[in-house]
């Protein structure tokens, strides 16, 4: 598991000082590791032409790093004030914008699926909107219709709550198929097209889908379609004694619903659209990217499993491994990252065999045999 917090950051960061005492070897990189893991390996025509990455590189590389860990944590902060433990699910959260990925959320009601979603949406300044799914919800609900104008005497496109950066549809499996359809072109191409125009979506966009695991009647199952267009697909479970204790501590003299204003703002769209770019140069090794392929891979020749990933799990496992590596303050992937995100992209895109369900195989359970069955890089 990745360690939490981020205090351990300048072990993370490569060491680029020339006459490092051997006493750093157990919390640095090997010489060799740095170059790998600050450039693409290049010749090196003489031994005058090391270091193979400049120092203002580094240096630029390192800043960047730092200013995304400082940003990170200061979102945990904001968060903190208002949803009580669920500290995986927050940082999932930010692996999901940090990687343009949606996010699934699933739990029963009152474990702050929606509380989350919208004290996310207010450490972003950027738009955000809630969709409810219904059941009599029709797709002209959700990305807009055509309203004729008297004055202009023609039909003018109406934008539906769909065009916004942060978008919370509350009980995704509640309205039918045909609604549920309208989403797949937005959530894929962050566009919709309608009578033959097309209208994109400004940036960030992000999709927040809740669903309840419990409660079945009057829903309709995701397809397998839509369930793939989710970066992750993450579980909460009840908080614990001590957490429960706390929530109820600091709400003991409130009887309102929470008022979000007091959270402050954190990151603009620009800082985001950045941040992208950081994760985009983080380093993956190619021996990393074989021990991806195999993962997935060996879903889909395993006894207990009817269908495997597809290769947009195994993109899915690269860039939100590459932004969990990004906020940790690390320029590289560690096999860590892979096995921590492993389980939160596949447990929805995989699918049980009928043996196995009348088993009561649990998904998760598939998933961490898989990983621990490959051998691990070193």
């Amino acid at each position: 598991m990745i360690q939490e917090g981020n205090d351990d950051l300048a072990a993370y960061m490569p060491n680029n000082e020339e006459g490092k005492s051997n006493d750093s070897a157990s919390t640095n990189p090997a010489p060799e590791e740095q170059a790998s893991a600050l450039s693409q390996p290049a010749e090196v025509p003489s031994a005058a032409a090391e270091p193979a990455v400049s120092p203002a590189f580094v240096q630029r590389d390192q800043s960047e790093l730092l200013w995304v860990a400082e940003k990170v944590n200061r979102v945990r902060e904001e968060m903190r004030k208002y949803v009580i433990g669920q500290s995986e699910m927050i940082e999932l959260l930010l692996a999901g914008i940090f990687s343009n990925g949606h996010i699934l959320l699933e739990g029963v009601p009152g474990v702050a699926k929606t509380l989350s979603s919208k004290a996310l949406s207010k450490v972003l300044h950027v738009d955000f909107s809630r969709i409810q799914f219904t059941p009599d919800l029709m797709p002209s609900d959700v990305i807009g219709t055509s309203v004729f104008s008297m004055k202009e005497g023609e039909f003018n496109f109406r934008k539906g709550p769909i065009f916004s950066n942060i978008v919370l549809i509350d009980e995704i499996n509640r309205a039918p198929a045909k609604t549920q359809a309208a989403l797949f072109e937005v959530m894929e191409e962050r566009q919709i097209t309608y009578d033959g125009n097309r209208y994109d979506m400004s940036f960030p966009f992000l999709v927040i889908a809740t669903q309840n695991p419990v409660e079945q009647e009057g829903t309709y199952n995701l397809p397998e379609a839509q369930l793939d267009r989710f970066l992750f697909k993450i579980k909460l479970d009840y908080p614990t004694l001590d957490e429960e204790t706390l929530i109820l501590t600091r709400y003991k003299e409130q009887i309102q619903a929470p008022d979000l204003s007091g959270i402050a703002t954190v990151f603009t769209a620009d800082e985001l659209h950045k941040v992208q770019k950081v994760v985009e140069k983080i380093i993956v090794e190619d021996r990393l990217i074989q021990y991806i392929a195999q993962i997935v891979n060996k879903t889909r020749n395993h006894s207990k499993l009817f269908l495997g990933g597809s290769p947009r799990a195994s993109l899915s496992i690269l860039k939100s491994a590459k932004a969990f590596a990004a906020i940790r303050g690390r320029d590289f992937v560690t096999p860590d990252d892979i096995q921590f995100v492993t389980i939160h992209v596949l447990n929805h895109r995989l699918i049980l065999t009928p043996e196995a369900e009348m088993e009561g195989t649990q998904m998760e359970e598939v998933i961490r045999e898989i990983v621990q069955t490959i051998e691990v890089p070193r």
